[in-house]
């Protein structure tokens, strides 16, 4: 079984907030880059920067109530002044309290079946 847990997360810039979206999520990098248990926390514009995808690797289920309870986490309001998330998918396993929070505010949730990783 995977203890590994990635998130995708989708975001709609707003019109003229591009610079200020980018702001936050440099901050939201490095405080996420504190994190030990934090693999990978990528972000990906389309071509028009109008869409985004935030990818994000954890360890473990540890490392995912780590993040939650850490500072980029904190940092999602003032994110939200500049874009909407149009899509938020979660897999593997982040306990029950994560699971909890996760889902109140809008993540589907997907449980690890199977499959090779190298």
């Amino acid at each position: 079984m995977s203890k590994t847990v990635y998130f995708v997360v989708s975001f709609k810039v707003a019109e003229g907030k591009l610079d200020a979206f980018r702001q936050t999520a440099q901050a939201m990098i490095a405080a996420t880059g504190q994190e030990s248990g934090a693999l990978a926390y990528e972000w990906h514009f389309d071509s028009d920067h109008k869409r985004c995808r935030l990818l994000e690797t954890y360890a473990d289920r540890a490392a995912v109530e780590a993040h939650i309870a850490g500072k980029a986490v904190q940092l999602i309001p003032k994110l939200l002044e500049s874009a909407a998330v149009s899509g938020f998918e979660v897999y593997g396993d982040t306990g029950p309290e994560a699971a909890t929070a996760l889902k109140g505010i809008g993540a589907e949730l997907f449980e690890y079946w199977q499959g090779i990783r190298r």
